[in-house]
C-alpha cells in the first residue's frame, strides 16, 4: 500500500478506527503494544501521525528490518529505557536476530554511553567550569574531582 491508499484508509476508517486497527497490528507483531503508543492513541492523530512518520523512514530505508530492530535496541539501551529494550529485542527476535547479535549491539550501546558521559565530565573539568556557569572563569573543581580513584590498599 501507498502513502495515499494508507492515508485514504484512515480517512475512510476515521481517526479512531485506523488507530484501533493499527494498534491491532503492532500486537500481533511484537506481542505487546508500547505504553507511549497506548498513551498516544487517547489522541489518534497523534497516534497516527507518529506511527505514518516511522512508517515512512521504514519504507524509504535502505536497512534491513532486522538491523532497524538492533539499531532501535542499541537506542533503547543506551537511553536506559527498559521497555524500549524489551520491545525491540523482540522485534529484532522475530526479525531473525540472534541473541549473541542482541548482546553485541547492548555491549555496544553500554560502551558508546560511558564513553559520552565520560567526554562530558572530562571536558567541563578541563574547563575549570567548577560552578557549571561555563564562562571558563570559575576555578578549578577541587576535592570533588578528584580523579585519583580509590586504592584498594591502605595508605600509608
Amino acid at each position: 500500500m501507498n502513502y495515499e491508499e494508507t492515508l485514504q484508509e484512515i480517512i475512510d476508517r476515521g481517526t479512531a478506527g485506523a488507530s484501533a486497527e493499527w494498534l491491532d497490528v503492532i500486537k500481533e507483531e511484537y506481542g505487546a503494544v508500547p505504553l507511549i503508543y497506548k498513551k498516544m492513541a487517547k489522541k489518534p492523530e497523534v497516534l497516527l501521525s507518529h506511527l505514518l512518520f516511522k512508517e515512512a523512514i521504514a519504507k524509504t530505508s535502505s536497512l534491513e528490518p532486522k538491523m532497524v530492530e538492533l539499531i532501535s535496541l542499541a537506542v533503547g539501551a543506551a537511553l536506559n529505557c527498559r521497555h524500549c529494550v524489551e520491545y525491540h529485542m523482540n522485534g529484532a527476535l522475530k526479525k531473525g536476530a540472534t541473541k549473541e547479535e542482541i548482546l553485541e549491539v547492548v555491549l555496544i550501546a553500554g560502551s558508546l554511553a560511558q564513553a559520552a558521559v565520560l567526554a562530558d565530565a572530562y571536558r567541563v573539568i578541563d574547563a575549570g567550569n567548577g560552578n557549571g556557569n561555563g564562562n571558563g572563569s570559575e576555578a578549578p573543581c577541587e576535592a570533588s574531582c578528584d580523579l585519583k580513584g580509590v586504592s584498594l590498599k591502605k595508605s600509608e
